[in-house]
């Protein structure tokens, strides 16, 4: 009897064993950034590869990375996004360069039998499989609410300088459109200049120069991402209004994203409100939703798009939100990643 017993187990333990081999699997995950230009890209990438080390055990996945950056070069992009597709990746995942040129990379991959995920910049030729982003038009709107409540209880009749991104992205035209429709409602600001900056930092320099030369009574800014917030400071510090909130030559500042250099000009009261992008969180979704379109099933996304909103910070708050990748994440030298996920690696793996 006691053998049978212990035969049973055996068996039992063996059928588990090939259940869970055959259900084990690789897969090829091929990235393209358009560029890495900055410290944001790679802080996805590293909280993407820990997440999907993370959900092995429960997913059976073992994820594979194959990844190229195009320079800021859309002919570039589409030359290595064939690279991928010729390789043989199981799924293709693209920042885009443009946001019309990906399009015909997204039916080569779709030709190819490969599902493609637009992250961050959308298509806005062709639907991808699913797109996964920030939602930045939320950005826009919650910035600006928030910057008018700020300049309304202070007292400010604002008149704003508008920096707006490169055009053929769609998040910057996103937050464009939700700042314009904030300024529509509002009693308390107007915009008297939008300046086009291409996402080059010395257009934010140029721009803001020649903006506050034209509008001198200017005294608020919605900028439409603080990467360059270096570029911003040195023109507003040219003119005298670089000076933090309670100074009389404060500019008032809502900003986007709240990159690595806006953090400290926060906390010292010089950027008055921002909307985050949140790296972590947008990592996360965007294995979440390949490992939905791997294993044959519905993401769950409105139309397709799967968008994670941002958080409002202010200086009172910018250091305890959670998971801000640009406080907690150090792209030189040691990689500081989230503390929540770290845990949940350690803990799968024991």
């Amino acid at each position: 009897m006691k053998r049978t017993i212990i035969s049973l187990v055996l068996l039992t333990l063996l059928v588990l064993g090939a259940a869970q081999a055959q259900d084990a699997r690789e897969v090829t995950v091929g990235i393209s950034w358009n560029a890495k230009d900055n410290a944001l890209p790679q802080a996805w990438e590293d909280y993407m590869k820990l997440e999907a080390d993370r959900l092995t055990a429960e997913t059976g996945i073992t994820f594979n990375w194959v990844v190229n950056v195009a320079d800021a070069d859309p002919a570039r992009q589409a030359a290595n996004i064939e690279d991928l597709i010729n390789q043989g990746v199981d799924i293709i995942l693209a920042r885009a360069e443009d946001g019309a040129a990906i399009g015909a990379s997204i039916r080569a991959a779709n030709d190819a039998g490969i599902p493609f995920i637009t992250f961050d910049r959308e298509s806005t030729t062709t639907q991808p499989a699913a797109h996964v982003g920030g939602d930045s038009y939320d950005q826009g709107l919650t910035t600006g609410y928030e910057l008018n409540r700020i300049m309304e209880e202070n007292g400010v009749d604002g008149k704003c300088i508008e920096l707006q991104g490169s055009l053929t992205d769609e998040n910057a035209v996103n937050r464009s459109v939700a700042w314009n429709e904030v300024d529509a409602e509002s009693d308390v600001f107007e915009t008297v200049a939008q300046v086009p900056t291409e996402w080059n930092p010395e257009l934010f320099l140029s721009g803001t120069t020649n903006a506050l030369q034209a509008n001198p009574e200017a005294n608020c800014m919605f900028i439409a991402s603080d990467f360059a917030i270096g570029a911003v400071q040195s023109a507003l510090e040219s003119a005298g209004r670089w000076a933090p909130a309670g100074d009389p030559n404060h500019m008032w500042l809502g900003t986007q994203d709240v990159f690595p250099d806006a953090v400290p000009l926060m906390r010292e009261g010089y950027i008055d409100v921002a909307t985050t992008y949140d790296a972590f969180e947008h990592s996360k979704e965007a294995v979440r939703v390949m490992v939905a379109i791997l294993n044959g099933e519905d993401p769950g996304c409105e139309e397709g798009i799967c968008l994670v909103p941002g958080r409002v910070a202010t200086p009172d708050t910018v250091d305890t939100l959670e998971n801000l990748w640009s406080r907690d994440y150090n792209p030189d030298g040691t990689r500081v990643v989230a503390e929540e996920m770290e845990a949940e690696a350690t803990e799968a793996a024991s």
